[in-house]
């Protein structure tokens, strides 16, 4: 078997930053794309239970605390997080992946409160009339880092 290059090795945060720089570059793209091919609250039909359709999410998750705080304050609070994620990273190398992707995707969202004074989510999957929020690929990123911070803490300790 293969051994990855050491760059990509847990001794090296050149492979985290190019994960990071990923998922960031991705975000981003999707939601020009996004902001430049649709106005607010239309959508675009792809699946019988996948739509593309642009929101503007003025709160954090699910909209919650929409319209109590100015974007600045949700940018500030999310750029403390961000750092002291960097810092409890250092010290744990089995928690450095998932923490990229909790911080490629708050600074993702981050940089949307910071341009568009709002997160701009877009992925919008339904069944029927049940409709999950809608989101962008910063938000899954950080839902599949805290889920694999979960599993990787869970494993820790069972050991």
């Amino acid at each position: 078997m293969r051994e990855m290059p050491k760059s990509f090795g847990p001794e090296k945060i050149g492979g985290y930053l190019f994960i990071a720089f990923f998922i960031l570059l991705s975000d981003q793209i999707s939601k020009s794309i996004v902001v430049n091919s649709l106005r607010l609250g239309e959508s675009t039909f792809v699946a019988s239970i996948f739509n593309i359709v642009r929101v503007e999410n003025r709160g954090v998750t699910f909209g919650l605390l929409s319209g109590t705080l100015q974007p600045f304050v949700f940018a500030f609070i999310s750029f403390i997080i961000i750092i002291v994620l960097c810092i409890w990273g250092r010290d744990n190398r089995s928690y450095r992946f998932p923490l990229c992707l909790v911080i490629s995707g708050a600074i993702g969202n981050t940089a949307d409160r910071v341009i568009h004074k709002a997160v701009i989510d877009f992925l919008d999957f339904h069944l029927s009339v049940w409709h999950w929020p809608a989101f962008n690929i910063a938000d899954s990123a950080i839902v599949i880092g805290v889920l694999l911070l979960f599993f990787i803490s869970y494993r820790e300790k069972k050991i």
